[in-house]
């Protein structure tokens, strides 16, 4: 009688039971959550095999799961690169891509406009590990080109800006950056690869907040940074170091809004484009930003590089923004954050840009009264009737 069939006692049965795969001669139309946080191996050899590359497989959750690689394949088939890696959270991929090619006395260009906490990695983390950073206007090629440097590595901007959706020139910044030996990285978070791929303009690193469009049902949290195999393996490595691992749970979360990324966007491009063209004429609303009104400074630039919308993201300046807020108060809810096919309105003078002084942020048209408008899926009639209720 061999071991393996000996009376076993309740406490090993409970501890080891169930556990072995299922044959079956079909599959999940969904994809499981692979929750367990380490793998087993049948011999030495096998481990040894998988911990030095030569055969696939998993070992340890932090460095990586199925179901993360399962998002960063789409992710990677969506934007149009050889690779994709996913970490905790947006910032955790910034950084990641940003060390992952950076070292002490490298120097950095980055827009102004950057997002907010963006910035502050920018201005306060940089510097910390010897590198120097230089905050330009990326409109102005000529400002971007003369603030390059020997030791510039990397150009940093956003594809559509946060929050004033200023639309960059994202081929010719490519262009500039690689003739002076530095690489361009694009944070594509309110565009998606759904309106605007920036790897097919040059960027070589691309980062989404997954929190955003790619989820876009605010239920799910992590990164994902995408480009080239060998940028995105250092990447990769930089999240495993530093522990900035997504969990299974959101990258399954993550994939089951991804499904629907291509809908969801042609939804929020129509309605935005319906309310910017409504609100731009409205008595009660002093500016609109929106990359589809003849009056945005780079209309023309926006036309060309996104043919199909430009997402669900607008702002304006209205006569008393804190009133706005109350009368929506119940059908457009003041939230920190974008892109749930729910419409929401954010204040970024004091949430996502509440890291800049106030006097950058006043000079940028940050202001108090602007509002981040993000425009959902909803009835386009029923949006118009809130707002304009809302202005009276």
């Amino acid at each position: 009688m061999s071991n393996a069939n000996l009376p076993q006692s309740i406490t090993t049965v409970a501890a080891r039971a169930g556990e072995q795969s299922v044959p079956s001669v079909n599959q999940p139309l969904v994809e499981p959550i692979y929750q367990s946080t380490v793998y087993s191996f049948p011999d030495l050899e096998a481990l040894e095999a998988s911990m030095a590359g030569q055969e696939g497989g998993y070992f340890y959750y932090r460095n990586g799961t199925p179901n993360a690689q399962s998002l960063e394949r789409a992710v990677a088939q969506l934007e149009r690169t050889e690779a994709a890696a996913c970490g905790a959270s947006g910032m955790a991929a910034i950084s990641a891509a940003f060390l992952s090619v950076l070292k002490s006395g490298d120097h950095v260009v980055t827009d102004e406009r950057v997002y907010g906490v963006s910035y502050a990695l920018l201005r306060d983390e940089l510097p910390r590990l010897g590198i120097e950073v230089s905050f330009v206007d990326a409109l102005d090629l000529e400002a971007v080109a003369a603030a390059f440097r020997p030791t510039t590595r990397l150009l940093h901007v956003e594809s559509l800006t946060n929050p004033l959706l200023t639309v960059v020139d994202v081929p010719a910044l490519a262009r500039l950056a690689h003739e002076r030996g530095a690489l361009l990285s694009v944070d594509n978070t309110f565009a998606s690869p759904a309106m605007f791929r920036p790897a097919e303009h040059g960027a070589d690193l691309i980062t989404h907040s997954v929190s955003k469009y790619l989820s876009g049902h605010s239920t799910a949290f992590g990164g994902v940074v995408a480009g080239r195999a060998d940028l995105v393996a250092a990447a990769r490595l930089k999240l495993i170091r530093l522990g900035g691992t997504i969990s299974a749970f959101d990258a399954w979360m993550t994939m089951q809004g991804l499904k629907t990324l291509g809908l969801r966007m042609r939804a929020h491009s129509g309605n935005a484009q319906a309310v910017a063209d409504v609100l731009q004429n409205h008595p009660r609303v002093r500016r609109v930003y929106h990359p589809g009104l003849e009056s945005h400074p780079q209309f023309k630039l926006a036309q060309e590089l996104y043919p199909d919308g430009f997402g669900g993201m607008m702002s304006l300046e209205v006569e008393d923004a804190s009133q706005f807020v109350r009368r929506l108060a119940g059908r457009i809810p003041l939230a920190p954050s974008l892109a749930d096919v729910v419409s929401t309105l954010s204040h970024p003078w004091s949430t996502s840009h509440r890291a800049l002084p106030e006097a950058d942020r006043r000079r940028l048209d940050i202001t108090p009264e602007l509002l981040r408008f993000s425009v959902g899926i909803e009835d386009i009639s029923d949006l118009l009737t809130d707002l304009e209720s809302a202005l009276e």
